[in-house]
């Protein structure tokens, strides 16, 4: 079984916003499946358990502790299931990317990005794949909070929309092909 976790923040008020890229990957993935998020009564996550030829059983995570939190609640999912770093996909916002673009890696640091640093923190390692959505630097003279919280206008989304499915793509590369494969093709 694989682990293919999207970060963001629960809640109305952080629909559409950058911070929430990792939640429009995994959505568009399990739309694809027919696969539905449920809430999960044991932990603070919504998940959803599908297949994918090639790749066998996945379970697809959307953490609802908020983003700085996110690890939290890897190590309860990972453990019981025998699953390690080598059997997890993290999604997640960028900022040091242009709006759309992808960026795939099999290991690496947090980048600054608070939710990464947390599934480090809780698993102890770097050596996970991440696929980063690309949302564009802040303006000058606004907050990196405000920018990733603040809800984007309809071309943005748009935008992060026509990502989200290069990136549910990127995925289903990188479960059946490798991450290599999907390094050479999506980045």
């Amino acid at each position: 079984m694989k682990l293919v976790v999207g970060l963001g923040n629960p809640g109305r008020t952080y629909e559409h916003t950058r911070h929430n890229a990792g939640w429009a990957v995994l959505d568009e993935f399990a739309k694809r499946r027919g696969a539905g998020f449920r809430r999960s009564w044991r932990r603070p996550v919504q998940s959803a358990k599908t297949a994918l030829e090639g790749a066998g059983n996945l379970l697809l995570v959307k953490p609802l502790t908020y983003m700085n939190l996110s690890g939290e609640v890897l190590p309860g999912l990972m453990r019981p299931a025998g699953l390690t770093a080598k059997d997890l996909i993290v999604v997640a916002d960028d900022i040091n990317l242009p709006l759309g673009q992808l960026r795939i890696r099999p290991k690496g640091g947090a980048g600054g990005h608070n939710g990464l640093k947390s599934v480090m923190e809780h698993l102890g390692t770097e050596a996970f794949v991440r696929v980063r959505v690309g949302v564009g630097e802040q303006e000058e003279g606004k907050s990196l909070k405000d920018h990733v919280l603040e809800r984007m206008h309809s071309e943005e989304r748009r935008a992060l929309a026509e990502a989200a499915v290069r990136a549910a793509d990127a995925l289903e590369c990188i479960l059946v092909h490798g991450v290599d494969s999907a390094m050479n093709q999506f980045n």
